[in-house]
């Protein structure tokens, strides 16, 4: 079995305006008469790298790849600090998805993703199955607020030092609050060295949580002031606006994605998105089938590849 297929590039490209001044970046990959796939990427504020691309046959799939607003090649970028984030929600990244699928001609597309774009893609789904034929996801997170809390502070209890660190980089009168809502203040501080500092901080601690293994190592995009800045800044928009969905909403709405097949796939070590998640999203979705990768983390891990890349290998061919 194939970790994934060779690398390719897009045989086409563009910028869709999705309204509020909002470009968002788009390209499609691999065979235009292919079957059509939509890759939802993580983070908030990830972007969709390359790699994303080697997880379908470029033969039998018609890959989209696209940058939520405000993040990759998406413009207006929130490394901007003047970038107004009032219209960046869930809503209007909901809204986005649509107005691509009509652009593109698409009737109904498999959905992949990954972390938050396991929740993001999720919610999409429920609201609109008839546009969804089967569904891939990786480290799969809902939007919960108790995923979310632990993510800012109860998995301190297993990375104490990180988190004292993490925790003192906001005022003190916050420090018992919410973590994600006092980062996001800090990251729209005025002043850049307030704001250089909050992101370096809140990245610090993504890496602390991620590295469980012993080979583990601090991720390199990290090192980049900008990169860290656009990322703090989107990811903590969203934790402290609680991912913008009512308590339990995935949970709560499950029952609509009867009828779509679905695998999911989840380390067993994904120490910031638990196992529990997943499994618990397996008890309401009888379609779906849950693959636990052993000694695998939040992305990571042995196998991790090869499961999703059999997954849209075995639903390539289905009708």
């Amino acid at each position: 079995m194939a970790e994934r297929y060779p690398e390719i590039e897009p045989y086409e490209h563009g910028m869709l305006d999705v309204g509020d001044g909002n470009l968002v970046y788009w390209e499609t990959c691999g065979n235009p008469e292919g079957k059509p796939a939509v890759v939802v990427h993580g983070g908030p504020g990830g972007g969709c790298g390359p790699g994303l691309r080697q997880y379908f046959d470029p033969a039998k799939y018609r890959v989209v790849l696209f940058d939520q607003r405000g993040c990759g090649r998406s413009t207006p970028n929130v490394l901007d600090p003047a970038t107004d984030m009032s219209g960046n929600t869930t809503e209007h990244l909901l809204g986005d998805f649509e107005l691509l699928r009509e652009h593109l001609g698409i009737e109904s597309w498999l959905l992949f993703g990954g972390s938050w774009g396991s929740t993001l893609g999720l919610v999409y789904a429920e609201r609109n199955p008839h546009r969804v034929t089967e569904i891939v996801l990786v480290g799969v997170t809902t939007g919960r607020h108790s995923e979310l809390d632990w993510i800012t502070r109860g998995i301190g209890i297993l990375f104490p030092e990180a988190f004292e660190r993490f925790r003192d980089g906001v005022p003190a009168a916050e420090r018992d609050g919410d973590l994600g809502r006092a980062y996001s203040r800090l990251l729209e501080d005025p002043d850049p060295a307030v704001r250089a500092k909050a992101a370096k901080d809140w990245c610090d601690w993504e890496n602390a949580i991620l590295m469980v293994q012993a080979d583990d190592v601090p991720l390199p995009r990290f090192e980049d002031p900008d990169h860290r800045y656009a990322f703090a800044r989107m990811v903590t928009h969203y934790f402290g606006n609680r991912c913008f969905l009512p308590d339990g909403l995935v949970l709560r709405e499950a029952a609509k994605l009867a009828g779509i097949p679905a695998v999911l796939v989840h380390g067993r070590l994904d120490l910031s998105g638990p196992l529990i998640t997943p499994w618990e999203l397996l008890k309401v979705w009888p379609d779906a089938e849950l693959v636990v990768i052993e000694g695998g983390g939040h992305s990571s891990g042995p196998g991790m590849s090869e499961t999703l890349v059999a997954a849209t290998d075995r639903f390539a061919t289905r009708p």
